[in-house]
């Protein structure tokens, strides 16, 4: 389905004040256009929106059949015939054309250039001679390097493009015969060439290559590296006999035909690689990877056979790498990396696009009302002549190329629109007598003849058009120049003026809530989004305009998907997150009235709304906006209710008016643990404690527990990414630690809270800095490694205890709160804590260790660190390193100090399993001798 739209993408036009009728045109780059007719080729500057100036002209040898144009070196490629014989030359350095008649240097492709000539080259236009074995039929330059392709009837020849060195201050542009590209079963009419990709096209059809530079198959690549045969297999159906069966008596018709990738392969053409160049370096290509062939069958319905059924304006147009839509653009030609690739061809009725990079799909089918002459493809558009129109059609490259060039768009942060989108057409702006049509720029080239009489360029018989047995097609000289001809340049409208139209016509269907509002809203989205990705490029002023287009068509978007109920409502989120609107903004665009009082919030709203209040922005709603946003969960999705108020961006709702909405989920049987704990950090807000110790009693802790773990931010929200305690956290510390813990450790487990992130929390919750640990962070490690959490490394939780039961028995240091667990709990809860040797219960015993919390901390640092630190102390100076010293030390201080208080069998527990006698032995000397000394 193709909608149609009468929209404005041709602005104003000119007449170019060219004396002959054009036989061929083309655009030169991005201020000039060349027109050949008889033997001559005028060149005109075109710049601005109202000036079309002649610039110089030269005499070529004979009538142009074939006129190119390549950017990337700057030059002018033509086929040209003269006697019946044609030529293929190319026009360089010229620019440098100041009049019709001045000196210009003919030299053979190849052929080095003689230093005495180096300041003629500079100031003189040079034309290349490059000879050629068969006539040549097409050509196609390419637009990243500038090789050239000729097409010929059995073979392509690759010139490609360098520069001879004539000094540090002058180079002269020339060409190498590089490649030679043998096709057979197949005469090219057109071809077209990109940095490898070679696209090749008959009267019914089109076949796409890769040339490879990597060997596919390395043994031929290594026996052969001069030429290279893809693997041939006959097409479905046609053998070699069928193919010869064709006579004066009979035709043979094939059947229509699509290959993609290797299946391609299957299609009969025979294609090979001969190397031609003379340094075997720079040989580039040893493989031909098949991507597509399609084959049309003719119209066989009537015993006239017309042009109708040919194939016409094939065109390869790449896409390049932009990094992103806000990167600076890359200025060199050579520096342009391919993003995407994309081939167009057309029948007279209907036209075909493809993408052709990493795979090989149909993109889009254009159909066209009337029968079309030619068609151009351009990133942003398909511009398409008939007889007496010029047509208009979107085209979806850039949403191809953005999902290319980013692998995480369609996600909940980027969104374009799809590839499968139907198509428009924009505008059928009527020209009498339409001939040709080609693209440069922003400017549309028309040739119109007042003569309806169409004279075909390829005449053959019907014969021909039903098979691929001839051999050669005749390029037909236009006819003798005739009166009631004009040459146009139609400016395109910018992409921001015609965005600015879109937006103004999308609003016709904004009050009836349609479909067609959202297509034609991504139109424009595609539109600005191609302008962007466009290689030519963007001044400053217009990029920065280009952008702010940008966001705003993608808050526009947000705003249909939002308010329309459709499959893709989720697309509101990510549109709105493009634009850059912050949720206040997107709050304020909404129509909150409704015309019979009640009230309806679309799902995608709603889903903008949820999303971002749970990734805890730093942005706090007003108390009216919160309001808004809890009527609207109220109204659509009660249940997220305790979610939506846990929010850091709900901090300023009304506490009453969150008490009002939450008791009337009690009432409507949606009761829960999490309702509960909402209310109750709701009641510690107004300062009702009774109600808060109410609802507190009515679960369980354990059910307290799960209510939390479904809900982390009821007790810890991040702020301009720090972990934030709540208020109701701050009354748990000072009124039920214990559960604080357990919940804390409850998210742990879940994988809701990091450890880095439950040690800050308890951190900043106890008001200690980072050098100082409160006892409430000993009691959560502590449960940490009862709870045996495999997450949790458990060497590190060793010394992450034992650091601190050391640090606080070297300094005195009392626990700031009651610890949640004694020893004996460990002991009995963990088995990581072992029994309490003899030795402990002594120093414990003794009178200088009254002190009760000294006492505990002692125990606890016994089966820590006698069970496990001390072999880890072991093994870690028999790794030595810098700390060496300092751990040796620390051992033989430790085992100075428990020799002396151990009886020698407990003293031979302690040790570990593995070590050097001779090490150990006075310790165990002195500890079985002190019995006898004492």
């Amino acid at each position: 389905m193709v909608h149609l739209y009468n929209l404005h993408p041709f602005g104003s036009q000119q007449v170019v004040p060219c004396k002959l009728e054009p036989e061929r045109f083309c655009g030169g780059g991005p201020d000039a256009l060349f027109v050949a007719a008889g033997c001559k080729v005028e060149a005109f500057a075109v710049s601005g929106q109202e000036l079309c100036q002649p610039r110089c002209a030269f005499s070529t040898l004979g009538r142009v059949l074939r006129l190119a144009y390549s950017e990337a070196g700057d030059y002018l490629v033509a086929i040209e015939e003269k006697n019946k014989a044609t030529f293929l030359r190319a026009y360089v350095n010229w620019r440098s054309k100041r009049t019709e008649n001045s000196r210009v240097c003919i030299r053979m492709v190849g052929h080095d250039v003689e230093t005495p000539l180096c300041e003629t080259f500079r100031d003189q236009m040079s034309i290349i001679e490059m000879p050629l074995s068969e006539a040549p039929l097409c050509l196609s330059c390419c637009p990243v390097k500038g090789d050239l392709l000729v097409g010929c009837t059995n073979k392509l020849v690759l010139f490609s493009l360098k520069y001879q060195i004539i000094n540090e201050e002058l180079s002269v542009l020339d060409f190498e015969r590089s490649l030679v590209i043998h096709i057979r079963n197949i005469t090219p009419v057109e071809i077209s060439f990109c940095v490898g990709y070679v696209a090749v096209m008959s009267d019914l059809e089109v076949l796409i290559l890769k040339l490879e530079s990597n060997p596919k198959y390395g043994e031929s690549a290594n026996h052969h590296p001069h030429k290279t045969n893809s693997r041939m297999k006959p097409a479905e159906g046609i053998s070699n006999e069928t193919l010869q069966l064709e006579s004066d008596d009979f035709v043979i018709c094939q059947k229509p035909m699509e290959l993609l990738g290797e299946k391609s392969e299957q299609s009969g053409i025979s294609v090979t690689l001969e190397s031609t160049g003379l340094d075997d370096e720079k040989i580039k290509y040893f493989h031909v990877q098949h991507l597509l062939y399609r084959r049309f069958a003719p119209d066989i319905s009537s015993y006239v056979l017309s042009d109708d059924i040919k194939l016409h304006s094939l065109q390869l147009l790449p896409i390049y790498q932009t990094g992103s839509l806000t990167s600076e653009r890359k200025n060199s030609y050579q520096e342009k990396e391919l993003l995407s690739l994309f081939c167009f061809f057309s029948l007279p009725h209907v036209g075909y696009l493809y993408m052709v990079v990493k795979s090989v799909e149909l993109m889009s089918v254009y159909q066209y009302p009337e029968r079309s002459q030619q068609a151009v493809l351009t990133p942003q558009f398909l511009h398409v002549i008939t007889s007496n129109y010029l047509q208009c059609f979107t085209v979806r490259c850039s949403a191809a190329a953005a999902r290319e060039e980013d692998p995480d768009m369609d996600s909940t942060v980027k969104a374009c629109p799809p590839v499968s989108m139907d198509v428009c057409a924009l505008r059928i702006q009527l020209f009498i007598g339409l001939k040709a049509i080609c693209h440069f720029k922003n400017h549309i080239i028309l040739l119109t003849k007042a003569d309806s009489e169409t004279i075909p360029e390829r005449r053959e018989s019907p014969k021909r058009l039903l098979s691929r047995k001839a051999t050669s097609v005749k390029l037909k000289t236009p006819p003798v120049a005739e009166a009631g001809w004009n040459l146009y340049i139609v400016n395109t409208t910018s992409p921001v003026q015609l965005y600015r139209e879109m937006v103004d016509y999308s609003n016709t269907y904004k009050t009836a809530k349609t479909q067609s509002c959202i297509h034609l809203l991504s139109e424009a989205h595609l539109l600005v989004r191609a302008a962007l990705m466009d290689p030519s490029q963007l001044e400053p002023a217009e990029k920065a305009e280009l952008l702010e287009a940008f966001k705003e068509s993608c808050g526009h978007l947000g705003d249909c998907y939002s308010r329309l109920d459709t499959q893709y409502s989720h697309l509101a989120l990510p549109y709105y997150k493009m634009s850059g609107l912050s949720m206040a903004e997107v709050l304020a665009r909404v129509d909150w009235a409704a015309e019979d009082g009640s009230q309806k919030y679309e799902r995608g709203l709603i889903f903008y709304i949820n999303h971002s209040l749970y990734e805890n922005l730093d942005e706090e709603l007003s108390e009216e906006l919160a309001a808004r946003v809890v009527q609207m969960f109220h109204v659509a999705e009660p249940k997220q209710l305790p979610h939506i108020l846990c929010s850091p961006s709900m901090k300023n709702v009304n506490p009453l008016t969150a008490m009002r909405y939450l008791r009337k989920l009690d009432t409507s049987g949606l009761s829960s643990v999490l309702v509960t704990l909402s209310k109750a950090a709701v009641a510690l807000t107004v300062g009702d404690l009774d109600l808060y110790r109410q609802e507190m009693r009515s679960h369980s802790e354990m059910k307290l527990v799960c209510g939390f773990i479904l809900e982390p931010r009821l007790l810890i929200q991040q702020k301009k990414g720090q972990s934030v305690p709540t208020e109701l956290a701050r009354h748990l510390k000072e009124t039920q630690p214990g559960l604080l813990v357990a919940s804390v450790l409850g998210l742990q487990k879940n994988s809701k809270i990091g450890i880095e992130e439950a040690d800050s929390f308890f951190k900043v919750l106890c008001g200690k800095d980072e050098d100082t640990i409160p006892q409430l962070l000993v009691d959560f490690w502590e449960a940490q490694l009862v709870a045996c959490l495999p997450d949790v490394l458990l060497q590190e939780l060793f010394f992450k205890l034992t650091s601190q039961y050391i640090w606080r028995l070297s300094k005195r240091q009392p626990p700031d709160t009651i610890p949640l667990r004694t020893s004996e709990d460990l002991i009995n809860a963990c088995n990581h804590y072992g029994l309490i040797y003899p030795w402990v219960n002594v120093l414990v015993s003794s009178d200088s260790l009254a002190d009760k919390n000294y006492a505990e901390d002692l125990s606890k640092l016994q089966t820590l660190w006698w069970k496990k630190l001390l072999p880890e102390l072991c093994q870690r100076i028999k790794c030595g390193g810098e700390k060496y010293q300092l751990y040796l030390s620390s051992l033989k201080e430790t085992l100075s100090v428990v020799a002396v208080e151990l009886e020698l069998r407990d003293f031979l527990n302690v040790l570990p399993e593995d070590g050097t006698a001779a090490f150990f032995l006075p310790y165990l000397l002195y500890c079985s001798r002190k019995k006898s000394l004492t």
